[in-house]
């Protein structure tokens, strides 16, 4: 079993510049223990239970509680069938170019 997430935190009415935010969420993804990769949209992250990964993102948001409000979007991929890793998935496309 594995679940992957892309996951995209902003603080909203915070500013035209939110990376001060935005890090201290990455901070705690890359703190978990968990798979993860920052892109300019979002961070991916990978574990093999989906409460592992809903979890991380819960205390990412958590992290900026002082922010009255915040867009959080969350696309999941959950296979109970096989491993998927951050890198196979890029792998398969990559090898059918």
């Amino acid at each position: 079993m594995s679940a992957m997430a892309f996951v995209s935190i902003t603080p909203l009415g915070e500013g035209e510049s939110v990376s001060e935010y935005v890090s201290r969420a990455v901070k705690v993804i890359k703190d978990s223990g968990l798979e993860w990769t920052l892109t300019p949209m979002g961070t991916i992250v990978e574990g093999e239970k989906l409460e592992d990964v809903l979890t991380v993102i819960t205390h990412a948001a958590e992290e900026l509680d002082e922010c009255d409000r915040l867009s959080i979007s969350i696309k999941v991929d959950y296979r109970k069938n096989k491993p998927i890793g951050l890198e196979t998935k890029v792998k398969s496309v990559m090898d059918k170019l």
